[in-house]
């Protein structure tokens, strides 16, 4: 199935959720704080190592125009090869309350080992930061099987076994 079709899948599923409570209470709009606290998370939970190219070489001083447009780099490992999303357009086309029911069931590919230790504040000040830049630059490509080969760039990180040393 493909990342477009899945996402469609997804976003059907998540719009059911909208009404299910998980919505900010009346009066919640996004603070200055909330999205300095979302920037912050972003930061230190490294988000940007993956969703964010040139963020590495530039040793952490990318713009932050330039952050969460994902990569066509994909990452190769033995299920396939996947590619980081350009988290500014999907968060543009989910609403907070998505955003917090993908990340309470495990929807998604994110971190979700990481996600999930957050408060429901600090996910809410993620989706209030990402969302607050905007979208920028398109859709990644779509993942690749195992059994075919990536037409683009990739990181190969799949386990080998060396040969044994004669």
């Amino acid at each position: 199935m493909s990342k477009r079709m899945m996402f469609a899948i997804a976003a059907v599923a998540l719009a059911a959720a909208a009404g299910s409570g998980l919505a900010a209470p009346p009066g919640d709009a996004p603070s200055a704080p909330s999205i300095a606290r979302g920037k912050y998370l972003v930061t230190i939970g490294a988000c940007n190592d993956c969703h964010s190219p040139g963020w590495r070489e530039s040793d952490g001083t990318l713009p932050v125009g330039k952050w969460l447009v994902g990569s066509s780099t994909g990452l190769r490992e033995a299920w396939g090869t996947s590619y980081p999303a350009n988290l500014r357009v999907m968060f543009s086309r989910i609403t907070e309350a998505q955003w917090l029911f993908e990340v309470r069931t495990r929807g998604g590919r994110m971190q979700w080992h990481d996600l999930r230790v957050l408060t429901t504040g600090d996910r809410r000040s993620i989706y209030r930061f990402v969302h607050s830049l905007g979208p920028k630059g398109s859709l990644t490509p779509d993942d690749v099987p195992p059994d075919r080969e990536p037409t683009t760039p990739y990181v190969d990180l799949r386990l080998r076994t060396p040969a044994p040393h004669r």
